[in-house]
């Protein structure tokens, strides 16, 4: 998990649906087609299709906090700390081009065309910064999350031959906006390369916040395990204390969060999760600054897991990750739109 801290729990199945209905039912609503498929899929391949953790207990993810070191092609990207020594792959990025004049602003800095979204704000949180390694001094400094104190951020993961989760992050992001911004949307980005490091879990939340957004996607991958595999949406607990009071969003992140599991799954084919979630796509948790301080409908999405070489054929893919980038602007836009 990309902000898996010294003070973070270990992954626990979440809780259900109100009426005991089940992400899986949610999933085969939105989408049938490509649920039965998998299912199908899955109850009839062996090890080599579905990979040997499915037979084995849920891992615990790895810490990913430690700082890492530039990569030899240049200061740009930081491997995760544990990362073998073979060369860099060369993912084949086409990421969206930003404005230079203001990489915030919506899609190449235009107003928002008409369309279904209009009106609607979309907050994008690519998890991490490409410079974080450079500042662990200011990255792993306490910030309040209303609970307790945790760390600014962390540095993220990465493949194991290099390509890191910041800059995976801010691909789909790119790829993300420009979909939204075609529907109508306003979009915001929490960070888009631009400044130095950071910004940390608290101010994320905030920018959400004084963008009073509709909603809040935070996209990150995973760092576990070879053999954990799929995608699963982090929605927020019921917190309160301090600053920290999510009772009046743990409802509509749900919402959020299961649109966009379905539509995910529907347009990536990838599975959900089988390490967290308890096979679901969701899990709940109360430990993240990004959601504890948020005060309007938000969630996470772990990708996949970086780690393992199937999942990481498909992170590093520029096809995959517009499928992804569509899968989650077809979640958000079903959310804002009912």
């Amino acid at each position: 998990m990309s902000y898996v801290g010294p003070d973070s729990q270990p992954p626990r199945p979440p809780r259900r649906f109100g009426g005991g209905r089940a992400l899986a039912v949610t999933l085969a609503v939105l989408a049938p087609a490509t649920l039965a498929g998998y299912l199908i899929h899955d109850a009839t391949s062996g090890p080599d299709d579905s990979g040997s953790a499915r037979t084995q207990p849920s891992a615990v993810r790895s810490d990913q906090n430690a700082p890492s070191k530039p990569t030899a092609d240049g200061p740009s990207d930081a491997p995760a700390p544990s990362r073998s020594k073979k060369p860099e792959d060369k993912p084949d990025d086409k990421p969206s081009g930003k404005d230079p004049k203001d990489p915030k602003a919506p899609s190449a800095g235009r107003p928002a065309p008409s369309g279904p979204l209009k009106g609607k704000v979309v907050v994008i949180d690519p998890g991490h910064n490409p410079g974080n390694f450079r500042h662990t001094a200011e990255i792993n400094r306490p910030v309040n999350i209303g609970t307790h104190s945790k760390e600014c951020d962390t540095t993220g993961t990465s493949t194991n031959r290099g390509y890191t989760e910041a800059r995976f992050t801010l691909d789909v992001a790119h790829r993300l906006r420009d979909l939204l911004h075609r529907q109508g949307a306003t979009v915001r980005l929490t960070q888009d390369g631009d400044r130095a490091w950071g910004p940390c879990v608290d101010e994320r939340a905030r920018i959400g916040n004084a963008a009073r957004a509709d909603a809040v996607v935070s996209l990150h991958a995973d760092g576990s395990a070879v053999g954990n595999r799929g995608f699963h949406v982090i929605l927020p607990a019921k917190v309160r204390g301090g600053a920290a009071d999510t009772t009046a969003i743990v409802g509509p992140s749900r919402d959020l969060g299961e649109r966009i599991a379905g539509q995910f799954l529907s347009a990536t084919k990838s599975a959900p999760s089988n390490y967290v979630g308890d096979g679901t796509g969701l899990d709940v948790r109360r430990d993240l600054g990004g959601l504890n301080l948020s005060k309007v409908p938000k969630v996470f999405i772990e990708c996949g897991n970086m780690r393992d070489p199937k999942d990481e054929a498909l992170l590093t893919n520029s096809g995959w990750r517009q499928k992804a980038a569509s899968g989650i602007s077809a979640g958000i836009a079903s959310f804002l739109t009912g």
